[in-house]
């Protein structure tokens, strides 16, 4: 049998990460089945999924998980990132770190740092600040490369994480995040005044099936999983509103999809749509305003404020709560004043 890693990118943006050419005596196999004797850390069902996804093909072509693999079959896997090494390189940045022990920490990060290496940040995030900071942090099944890691925000969120330093504390805080039972509350700037004060969106999130790079609602429940998040109207500022939001599961981009939904898209989060204006009038004087917040804060206006959870070794309830950022802070004081004075 023979392993090859290609760099190579095909004409539908998957790059080449592994090639296996199956042995001339090779007795006829299930692909999944083949493929998951060969590839270390990968769940079938992941294999079934990447399969049906066509990120895998048999002499050039795609095919199902139940084809049978015959000598001399060239079998190749692609993914949408180029291939790299998992191994983290400790860097020497300084971390915000709001609590310790000998089991967990939590820390709060700054808007524009990545929590993990990943395509074109393979330096400068959180982990590679971890791996410096501490020594043998665990790694979660399936998770290589990401050191201490139960949970993530995204790059331009801010705001509280919680980091196991022990496999106890992993596997006790990997439970309540499965469970649903960690407290997580955020805080939002969004376009327009939702007509309710409270509410919860329960729809189905999913990558795009135009645009892979964002997450999708979709409503009819017939693709992507169950997301669920709570919200509260804290401040009404006419053309924007500062909600509070509680997740009861953890999708990729949950807040940030959901709220784009409903009609509500975070401010200036670009990705989404929400660096335009999506309420208020076309004027020129209030274009330049619009445009002077999207500078005080340029990002998605989201903040992971507060965290509770049972510690996953004294079983103690653990409370945590931060500060917004200046960034934050300051953008909601401009709309204040515009309102104010408007």
């Amino acid at each position: 049998m023979e392993e090859q890693i290609h760099i190579q990118e095909d004409n539908e943006g998957l790059f080449e990460h592994q090639r296996i050419v199956a042995d001339p005596k090779q007795q006829l196999l299930r692909l999944d089945k083949f493929l998951l004797d060969r590839l270390p850390n990968v769940t079938r069902n992941r294999l079934q999924a990447g399969i049906k996804d066509g990120n895998v093909k048999v002499n050039g072509e795609k095919t199902k998980a139940n084809y049978k693999v015959r000598p001399g079959d060239e079998v190749t896997v692609s993914m949408s990132e180029p291939p790299r090494d998992t191994e983290v390189v400790p860097e020497d940045i300084p971390l915000n770190i709001v609590y310790e022990d000998a089991h967990l920490l939590v820390v709060n990060k700054e808007a524009g740092m990545v929590v993990h290496p990943a395509y074109n940040n393979w330096s400068g995030t959180l982990v590679n600040a971890l791996a410096y900071h501490f020594k043998n942090l665990p790694t979660m099944e399936n998770n290589e490369g990401r050191p201490g890691l139960v949970h993530r925000i995204d790059k331009d969120t801010s705001g509280l994480l919680v980091i196991a330093k022990t496999e106890r504390a992993m596997r006790g805080l990997a439970e309540q995040f499965f469970d649903h039972s960690i407290e997580r509350t955020y805080y939002a700037l969004v376009w327009g005044e939702p007509k309710t004060e409270t509410g919860t969106i329960d729809v189905n999130l999913g990558r795009s099936l135009k645009d892979r790079r964002i997450t999708a609602a979709f409503p009819e429940g017939d693709f992507g999983r169950h997301a669920i998040t709570h919200y509260k109207v804290l401040k009404n500022l006419r053309y924007v509103s500062l909600i509070q939001c509680n997740l009861e599961t953890g999708r990729t981009h949950q807040i940030r999809a959901h709220m784009k939904h409903i009609g509500h898209t975070l401010f200036n989060d670009a990705t989404y749509g929400g660096d335009k204006i999506l309420k208020g009038t076309k004027f020129s004087k209030y274009k330049q305003f619009v445009d002077n917040c999207f500078k005080t804060i340029p990002r998605q206006s989201l903040h992971a404020k507060s965290l509770g959870f049972e510690h996953p070794v004294t079983g103690e309830h653990m409370q945590f709560d931060s500060e917004l950022p200046e960034d934050f802070k300051n953008v909601i004081e401009k709309w204040e004043q515009y309102v104010k004075y408007n």
